[in-house]
């Protein structure tokens, strides 16, 4: 698929219409969404009327934004005044919000044409959608931003916007094989979104590329008083580190994580082809003793913060919330104040200790998931392999670089420091090359 970038370019050189754009992404959501179930709602006339207006823009000769006349997807949690938000569940069924979330506005400030709102699982937790993996429909996409892997893998926009407060950005970029990037918190704002845990939730993006990744976080990106983790200070610019090589080779980490035991045998041989791949520039680490606790950390911070955000659910109506998110809101009742307070203390901790790690490494090398998609009805997938860099807030990036003999994509991950975003990206870069030179 040509990258939005590319797609920019051609409007402006008058060589394609965003209306020409929008129909074929209409097109091809029509042609295989039958099947793969993608999309929660689509506005095809508010979509054309947009793209329009982008094209009369252009024709007039003013500016054109970053991402004029591109058509996107957003994840079904993002709040737009011009179509529903309904979370994945019933209980949310027609809410229409009075109000464009944050990055909503600078989406549209910046030109882009939103086709719709892909499929989120339940308040975007774990209990499986009705969306399919494009590579096997008989596989799950992952989730909890099911819709936004599936509409990238599918062909049906360049680019989709997620969120993730565990691991629905990476396990479902790298199960569909797209490429998945989650920034570091506090870069984009979570104003207009679902609010599962405010400490955890975290904005992401899907895409063909890394530079498209880069450009719409860009985008999207940059201080919003209306959300308590966003900051003021200067920000990585990302679609340059997307785009550019480091100065030297980089240096990886890969960690010996106590929960490897459950990487399955082709995810283990695909990582190990990379380390050997990459040689002498990765070093292999045993994990810290306290990082065995940190999963047990987020789990805590999570379902007390869900109880807290999303209990009057199980209160409103039982028979219409899942036994998993049920089971949350009810083990988080019985976290106590102590039990969280000391679990974000722990968070802090780990956040301190990353904040000087990165001085010696450009990047944390590991898998994105311990294994390709699971079936379809059985699970969206263990998202272990995300949860202590959601915890930290740590930029991370998916690559779709292995697969299985059946045809399932799988990721390599990598995770960098803390708004060095732009670092991480330009090592992604690097790395990508790097393999490709080594395959030739």
């Amino acid at each position: 698929m040509t990258s939005a970038k590319q797609l920019v370019e051609l409007i402006r050189d008058g060589k394609v219409t965003s209306r020409a754009l929008v129909e074929q992404s209409l097109a091809r959501i029509e042609a295989s969404d039958a099947d793969i179930e993608a999309w929660a709602f689509i506005d095809p006339d508010g979509a054309r009327a947009r793209a329009d207006e982008m094209d009369a823009i252009r024709a007039s000769g003013r500016p054109l934004g970053a991402l004029h006349g591109v058509p996107i997807g957003l994840k079904d949690i993002i709040d737009t005044k011009t179509m529903p938000t309904e979370c994945g569940t019933v209980l949310m069924a027609g809410r229409q919000p009075d109000a464009d979330a944050a990055l909503v506005e600078r989406l549209l400030d910046a030109g882009a044409v939103i086709i719709g709102k892909t499929v989120t699982t339940e308040f975007a937790f774990m209990y499986p959608s009705k969306t399919h993996n494009p590579h096997n429909l008989a596989h799950s996409p992952g989730g909890s931003s099911a819709g936004s892997a599936a509409a990238v893998a599918a062909g049906h926009v360049p680019i989709t916007i997620g969120s993730q407060t565990n691991g629905s950005v990476i396990r479902p970029a790298a199960f569909c094989g797209t490429y998945g990037f989650k920034p570091t918190t506090g870069i984009i704002s979570r104003r207009g979104l679902l609010s599962q845990s405010p400490v955890l939730d975290q904005v992401g993006v899907f895409a063909t590329n890394l530079e498209d990744m880069g450009l719409i976080c860009d985008v999207i990106g940059g201080y919003d008083a209306g959300d308590a983790l966003s900051y003021p200070r200067p920000r990585p610019q990302m679609y340059d580190g997307a785009v550019s090589e480091p100065p030297i080779e980089p240096n990886f980490v890969f960690f010996e994580m106590p929960y490897f035991d459950t990487l399955d045998d082709d995810a283990r041989a695909g990582m190990m082809e990379v380390v050997d791949a990459l040689g002498g520039q990765v070093e292999i680490m045993d994990a810290e003793a306290s990082f065995g606790g940190l999963v047990e950390a987020h789990q805590i911070i999570m379902e007390y913060q869900i109880a807290e955000n999303l209990g009057w659910a199980l209160e409103k109506d039982p028979a219409h919330v899942s036994p998993k998110i049920a089971e949350s809101i009810e083990r988080g009742r019985r976290f106590s104040d102590a039990a969280f307070a000391e679990a974000c203390e722990m968070r802090a901790q780990t956040i301190a200790y990353f904040s000087t790690f990165f001085r010696d490494y450009d990047a944390i090398l590991t898998p994105s998931a311990p294994g390709p998609a699971p079936l379809f009805e059985d699970s969206t997938g263990n998202p272990i392999f995300s949860t202590i860099w959601t915890l930290c807030g740590l930029p991370c990036v998916t690559l779709p670089l292995l697969g299985t003999e059946a045809g399932l994509p799988m990721g390599v991950q990598l995770v960098g420091g803390a708004e060095e975003d732009d670092r991480l990206l330009r090592t992604a870069n690097w790395m990508l090359r790097h393999l490709m030179d080594e395959s030739e």
